[in-house]
């Protein structure tokens, strides 16, 4: 038995006292041309039932609306972090009348969520001149004290504060006393989630490869699998 395989039984061994947090969109929902019209297949979604009656947490951790990513992954049992983490950080409020600035300076319209703007590109014609446009809107953001980070196809545009997924999964996992948990995500938010779960006793971090997800996902992984449907093969094993 190799060392991927060996790390995920090891989990699998003592499920009341682990973790399972998890992306959504490129890891347990495909990808799709618009966001509102990504689903979690309705299989996975039976292994995530199952997964939430055995394991301490089984958590969605987001860069959609907590409301949001339940609907898309429509398994109420499970507990929801939206946004990166930034809704558990109340300082994000502060920041709303630079976001709606931003917004409406632009010529885009991007998906305007609780705390952050993201500047879905997917679909453009061009890409290379959407990318070009969205440097202009990466600039004002920066001028007007924002965070702005690229990721599969969009633009995000965030509060400048220390609220990530690496933050919102070590507050998952210490609020319980969980000391042993996988992640598995698809983008490079996803790499600051892997490093929260550093200092584990155990810790198994899964990257969900792609051509549009970053080679370093795969590089800091413990476990790589080539798509959703492949995630869901290794979430029945647990």
């Amino acid at each position: 038995m190799g060392d991927e395989t060996t790390l995920v039984a090891r989990l699998a061994e003592q499920p009341e006292a682990a973790g399972l947090l998890l992306d959504v969109d490129g890891t347990l929902a495909p990808i799709v041309d618009r966001p509102d019209a990504a689903a979690v297949p309705e299989d996975t979604r039976t292994v995530l039932h199952g997964l939430a009656g055995r394991y301490a947490l089984v958590a969605c951790v987001s860069g959609r609306t907590e409301e949001d990513a339940r609907r898309v992954v429509g398994v109420d049992e499970l507990v929801y972090v939206g946004e990166h983490g930034m809704g558990l950080d109340r300082r994000v409020d502060q920041w709303s009348e630079e976001l709606d600035s931003l917004v409406e300076e632009s010529d885009w319209e991007p998906e305007r969520k609780d705390y952050s703007a993201a500047f879905h590109y997917r679909m453009a014609d061009d890409e290379s001149a959407a990318v070009a446009s969205l440097r202009k809107v990466e600039r004002r953001a920066v001028e007007l004290g924002l965070r702005a980070r690229w990721g599969r196809k969009v633009l995000e545009v965030l509060p400048p504060v220390d609220a990530n997924k690496g933050t919102a999964v070590r507050a998952l996992l210490s609020a319980r006393g969980l000391r042993r948990a996988l992640y598995a995500g698809d983008d490079s938010t996803d790499l600051e989630a892997f490093r929260g779960l550093d200092g584990l006793d155990l810790a198994v971090r899964v990257a969900v490869v792609s051509d549009e997800g970053p080679n370093q996902l795969g590089r800091e992984a413990d476990v790589i699998v080539g798509g959703t449907r492949e995630l869901a093969d290794l979430l029945r094993t647990l």
